[in-house]
C-alpha cells in the first residue's frame, strides 16, 4: 500500500484512469434493472482513492477536461436548440424551463434552511437533479470566489461529496416518477396511452431485433399486359394511380431499349419496366397475374443510401405525409430518423425538425434531389476540425471571462465553463446550416463527452476523498434528505403542469420530464414499462434547452450562495 500511494502521489495522472476503471466497472452493475452509471461510478471511486490516498490533482487538468466536455454537449444539441420553441415543440420547451427554474429554487430554500455552504449546495442541487456537469460549473465558480485558497478547496471537494450522496436518491427519484409515480397520478395505462399515440402518429410497432421475412417496399420488373391498370397510361399517372401508396417507375425497356422514365412517358402494353414501391401497392396497381421478368440490365439502378442532415426550412416543422405528396422525394424512401442521438419512431404525422438526421434510401439521382431539399449529405469521416473545435473553445472560454454578471458591490464573470458550453451550441447550430462547418465524427462527439466528464469528476473525486467522512458527519442525513425535496418538487410540479396547463399527451409528457432532468435511464426505463419508443418525442423535445440551464446552475447555485 505504501508503495502504491507512493506511485499514485508521484504520478496523480494514473490515480484519474484508475477511478475511470473502477468507476465505469462499478457503475456497470445493475440491482433491479438500476445502474450507477460510469460518471457516477468514477466520482465514487476517485473518493474512495482520494480518500485512501490523497492524490493531489491540478485544476488545470480538470478544466482541461471538463472544457472538452461542455463543448461536445453543446455541440450536440445546438442544432436543437433554437427549433425547439417552434411548433408543438414549444410546450416541451416551456417544461424544460420550468422544471429546473423549480429545481433551482427549491434548492436555494433547501439550502439556506440547512446552512449550507456554497458547494455542499451546489453539489446537492447537482446530485438531486441528476446533472453531474454542474459540478463543473460550480467548482469553477468556487474558484473565482474571492476567499483563501484553503476554503475554495472545501468548498469544491463538499460539491463532489453532496453530489454522490444526493445522486442515487436523485435517479430512483426520476426513475420511479416516470414508471410508478406519474402513470398513477394522471390515472393512465402507459401501454394503452402509447397505443394510441402510435396509432395517432401512424406508427407501426415492431419488435426489438426481429425482422419480418416480408418487406414492406420492393423494386421487381413487370411486363406490361394490356389489361393492367397501368397500361397506357403516363409515368405521372400511373405513380399517382393509388393515391395512398408510394411507387415510382425506376426503368423502362421499350423496343428493347431501355429508358430513364419521364413524367409524360407512355407505359405501353409489351413495354417492361422496374417499379419500387410498397408490396401491396404493386400486387393493386401491376396486378396479381402480371408476368414478371428476370432483366438484370432493367434492375439494374443504381441504389445510393445517404445520410442528410435537415439543416433547410424547406421541410421543418411539416409531416411525413405532407412531404410525401411532394416531387422532391419521388422515388425516395425513409428509414430512420435520428434525433439528439435518439432513434424516433416513424409515422405519417412524424415531424420533421431541423437539426435531425435522416437516412434515404432510393436511386442516386433521387436521393440526391430531396437530400438538395432537405439539406446536406453527410459523408462519414473520421476526422475531427480541431481548427474549428480548438478556437470555439478559445473564444467561448474568453468570452467567459470577460462577460461579467454584477451581484451587488461585485461583479463575476459568467466562467470559461459556460462561455466553452455556450460556444459548443453556436458551433452546433451553425453546422446544422452549413453541415461542411466544423466537423466532428459522432463517435468523437461522445467521446468527448464521456471521457469528458467522467475523467473530470474523477478528478473532483479524488479532491474530495479526504474530506468526505467530515462533510457526512456534518451534513450526511440532512443533506440527504433536502436532496430528495429537491429531486421531488421539480417532477411533481412538472406533472401538475405538463398535465394541467401545457396539456402534453400523458406517455409523451413523462418522455418530457426525463428529458427536463436529462436523465436517459429514466426514458429507457419509462419506454421498457410502456413497450413502446414513442416517449422519445417529448424526451427529445425538452433534453436540449434543459442541458444548457441545469449546466449553467451550477454557476448560479455558488453565486446565490455567497
Amino acid at each position: 500500500m505504501d508503495w502504491l500511494a507512493s506511485v499514485l502521489t508521484r504520478y496523480p495522472e494514473l490515480a484519474v484512469y484508475l477511478a475511470l476503471a473502477l468507476g465505469y466497472w462499478v457503475g456497470g452493475f445493475k440491482v433491479r434493472g438500476f445502474q450507477l452509471g460510469g460518471v457516477t461510478g468514477s466520482l465514487l471511486a476517485g473518493m474512495l482513492i482520494g480518500w485512501a490516498f490523497e492524490v493531489p490533482v491540478a485544476g488545470t487538468a480538470k478544466s482541461l477536461v471538463f472544457l472538452l466536455f461542455l463543448f461536445g454537449i453543446g455541440y450536440e444539441v445546438g442544432p436543437r436548440f433554437a427549433p425547439a420553441m417552434k411548433g408543438d415543440g414549444w410546450r416541451y420547451a416551456v417544461l424544460a424551463v420550468f422544471m429546473p427554474v423549480v429545481g433551482l429554487l427549491v434548492a436555494l430554500l433547501v439550502a439556506h434552511a440547512l446552512k449550507l455552504d456554497p458547494g455542499l449546495a451546489a453539489g446537492m442541487m447537482a446530485g438531486a437533479l441528476t446533472e453531474s456537469p454542474a459540478i463543473g460549473t460550480a467548482a469553477e465558480a468556487i474558484q473565482r470566489l474571492p476567499i483563501d485558497e484553503a476554503l475554495k478547496a472545501r468548498y469544491v471537494a463538499h460539491v463532489g461529496v453532496a453530489d454522490a450522496l444526493c445522486y442515487v436518491a436523485g435517479a430512483f427519484g426520476v426513475i420511479l416518477t416516470c414508471t410508478v409515480i406519474g402513470p398513477r397520478l394522471l390515472r393512465c395505462d402507459l401501454s394503452e396511452e402509447a397505443l394510441q399515440l402510435e396509432r395517432r402518429f401512424g406508427i407501426e410497432r415492431t419488435r426489438a431485433g426481429i425482422a419480418s421475412a416480408w418487406q414492406p417496399f420492393e423494386t421487381r420488373a413487370y411486363r406490361i399486359a394490356a389489361h393492367m391498370p397501368i397500361a397506357c397510361l403516363k409515368v405521372s399517372e400511373a405513380e399517382r394511380l393509388l393515391p395512398d401508396e408510394r411507387l415510382f417507375v425506376y426503368r423502362i425497356r421499350q423496343d428493347g431499349a431501355l429508358l430513364e422514365p419521364r413524367p409524360d412517358t407512355v407505359l405501353r402494353p409489351g413495354d417492361l419496366v422496374a417499379i419500387g414501391g410498397h408490396r401491396r401497392a404493386l400486387v393493386d396497381l401491376v396486378g396479381d397475374r402480371a408476368d414478371e421478368v428476370d432483366d438484370p440490365a432493367l434492375l439494374d439502378v443504381p441504389m445510393a443510401s445517404h445520410r442528410v442532415l435537415a439543416s433547410k426550412a424547406t421541410w421543418a416543422g411539416r409531416t411525413l405525409e405532407q412531404i410525401a405528396q411532394g416531387d422532391a422525394v419521388r422515388g425516395v424512401f425513409l428509414r430512420w430518423i435520428l434525433r439528439n442521438g435518439q432513434k424516433m419512431p416513424i409515422g405519417t404525422q412524424t415531424v420533421i425538425e431541423r437539426g435531425d438526421l435522416l437516412l434515404l434510401v432510393g436511386p442516386e439521382p433521387a436521393v440526391e434531389r430531396a437530400a438538395a431539399e432537405l439539406g446536406a449529405i453527410v459523408h462519414s469521416t473520421d476526422a475531427t476540425d480541431f481548427v474549428a473545435v480548438g478556437m470555439a473553445i478559445f473564444l467561448g472560454a474568453v468570452f467567459g471571462i470577460v462577460a461579467v454578471i454584477p451581484l451587488g458591490p461585485v461583479s463575476i464573470s459568467i466562467g470559461t465553463s459556460v462561455g466553452a458550453l455556450l460556444a459548443g451550441i453556436v458551433t452546433g447550430h451553425l453546422r446544422a446550416s452549413r453541415p461542411l462547418f466544423a466537423r466532428v465524427p459522432d463517435s468523437a462527439v461522445k467521446f468527448m463527452q464521456a471521457y469528458g466528464l467522467a475523467a473530470f469528476v474523477a478528478m473532483v473525486g479524488l479532491g474530495a476523498g479526504p474530506h468526505f467522512v467530515e462533510a457526512m458527519q456534518q451534513h450526511g442525513v440532512s443533506l440527504f434528505l433536502g436532496g430528495i425535496v429537491v429531486t421531488l418538487s421539480p417532477l411533481l410540479s412538472g406533472l401538475w403542469f405538463g398535465h394541467k396547463v401545457l396539456k402534453i399527451p400523458p406517455v409523451l409528457l413523462l418522455g418530457a420530464i426525463s428529458g427536463a432532468q436529462t436523465f436517459t435511464a429514466a426514458l429507457a426505463a419509462l419506454q421498457e414499462r410502456s413497450g413502446s419508443s414513442i416517449a422519445v418525442i417529448g424526451y427529445s423535445g425538452s433534453v436540449a434547452i434543459a442541458h444548457v440551464l441545469l449546466t449553467t446552475w451550477g454557476t448560479v447555485m455558488v453565486m446565490a450562495m455567497v
